[in-house]
């Protein structure tokens, strides 16, 4: 299954950053706070300014308009967006959601009628990875996606996610600042250090 390959990666006056992550492999990417991380995710998103090489297999992020990179690259952002009040209204096609993986995060198919207001922290971020989901991305950039939530939550998470990873073989690049999740979801670690560099974390 395609690679996720990043060559000679810069953007902000960080970098070059060059990684490969195999399909169906997780990196995991650890580092403080203000390190870059996140910036490194919207780049390689190709959601801010940056120069080099990133690909997906045969597509290559500086040949295709950023909507479709999106689609096949797809980044979970550390806080989620929501802009209607319905949450059924934020997916291409909710009632296509599978019931195992509504039941796996603690939803059934009512959901989708459910107002966004009143939604918890823990129930937007549950909610966006199945919306990130439901697009079938080709590669999974997660940034911090168990971080609102408790720990009952974050195994179910990790388990939809590996799931996932598995069966659609995606490559995966896991920010996560708790060391015991990058034990147990990735198969290699870098780490950011606060100066910007990237070093292997394994």
């Amino acid at each position: 299954m395609p690679c996720l390959e990043v060559a000679d990666l810069t953007f902000q006056g960080r970098g070059p950053y060059s990684l490969t992550i195999k399909g169906g492999e997780c990196l995991g990417l650890a580092g403080p706070s203000g390190a870059g991380k996140t910036l490194l995710l919207r780049a390689l998103a190709d959601l801010d300014p940056h120069a080099g090489t990133a690909r997906l297999g045969s597509l290559v992020c500086e040949q295709v308009p950023a909507p479709l990179w999106r689609q096949k690259v797809a980044m979970l952002p550390a806080e989620s967006l929501w802009w209607h009040d319905r949450v059924g209204d934020h997916f291409t096609d909710f009632d296509r959601i599978p019931s195992r993986s509504l039941a796996l995060l603690g939803f059934d198919p009512s959901v989708g009628d459910w107002q966004v207001s009143r939604l918890s922290t823990g129930e937007k971020q549950r909610l966006a990875i199945l919306r990130l989901l439901q697009n079938r991305p080709g590669a999974l950039l997660l940034d911090e996606p168990t971080a609102s939530l408790d720990a009952d939550n974050i195994s179910r998470v990790e388990e939809l996610l590996m799931d996932y990873r598995q069966q659609h073989r995606a490559p995966v690049l896991w920010v996560s600042h708790d060391p015991d999740q990058l034990d147990r979801v990735a198969d290699h670690r870098m780490v950011m250090m606060a100066n910007g560099r990237l070093l292997a974390g394994d």
